[in-house]
């Protein structure tokens, strides 16, 4: 089993504005590759010493990109059925909240922006899904690929699935977070998820 790294999912929260060009998501990817390394370059030894600050940054980065409910609702799938809008929310914010803490984490792992190269866009791409694809290098030399899935909702475009090595992260913490809700119930799947008690394995 591998974890579901969060260093596998760089560039998951986009920081600039969307454009209503239909290439502007990989133009997000793109452009938020070089921001990102800008501002934690600027200031690497002060996040290796606090991690919340960086965890700050990630989520004021982050959390505007990311179409959270609807990836949250993607997650829970059909345990979402008769549950409060709400808690719905309420999940989707704490699933949220463990991506930033995650993402954080292995932020730093990564040394330089030539480690990922963003990739020209291919096949069908629309306003439901248009998924930018690029090569992440990992410190032993290799790549792996991570395509980033966009939907345009309210006229922004919005990041709300990660695929690394052609795992979904959507369809991973469906399976395992359904798996729970089945198992345990909605709310106590919720609060350990609020208390990252919730680890997210992937098979190799």
């Amino acid at each position: 089993m591998i974890r579901f790294s969060c260093a596998a999912l760089l560039l998951l929260g986009a920081a600039l504005p969307a454009w209503a060009d239909d290439h502007r998501p990989r133009e997000i990817v793109q452009e938020t590759t070089e921001e990102l390394f800008e501002r934690v370059d600027a200031r690497r030894a002060h996040f290796e010493q606090n991690p919340d600050d960086l965890r700050a940054l990630v989520r004021d980065l982050m959390l505007p990109k990311i179409d959270t409910e609807y990836s949250g609702r993607l997650v829970l799938g059909r345990e979402s059925r008769g549950v409060a809008p709400e808690k719905v929310r309420e999940f989707a914010e704490a699933l949220s909240e463990m991506l930033v803490s995650r993402y954080a984490e292995g932020l730093l792992e990564f040394e330089t922006r030539d480690q990922v190269e963003v990739l020209p866009l291919q096949g069908e791409n629309d306003e439901r899904m248009t998924k930018v694809r690029t090569l992440v290098t990992l410190d032993n030399g290799q790549t792996s690929p991570v395509d980033y899935v966009f939907r345009k909702a309210d006229g922004e475009w919005k990041i709300f699935d990660v695929i690394v090595e052609g795992i979904s992260y959507v369809a991973t913490f469906r399976n395992q977070i359904g798996e729970q809700v089945r198992r345990e119930g909605f709310d106590a799947t919720l609060d350990k998820l609020r208390r990252g008690e919730i680890e997210i394995d992937v098979e190799e």
